[in-house]
């Protein structure tokens, strides 16, 4: 996707280049938003510690009689 204009701070866009070592402001922006949104997906799973039940048997799950792999 190709986006006309976007207006960045030039000082935050060399500073990311710099710190990771990518050569384009195109790659300085798609890295930032995957973190971005990697960021985001964690906080979202954080946010559910503690609120979901789970009834399965731990001491099933670790009997590895069967010879498979969990």
């Amino acid at each position: 996707m190709q986006i006309g204009s976007v207006m960045i701070d030039d000082g935050l866009i060399e500073q990311a280049m710099k710190s990771t070592g990518l050569d384009s402001q195109s790659d300085v922006i798609e890295q930032g938003l995957r973190l971005l949104i990697a960021h985001h997906a964690q906080q979202n799973l954080r946010a559910l510690r503690g609120k979901l039940s789970w009834d399965g048997d731990l001491a099933q799950l670790r009997d590895n009689s069967h010879g498979t792999s969990v």
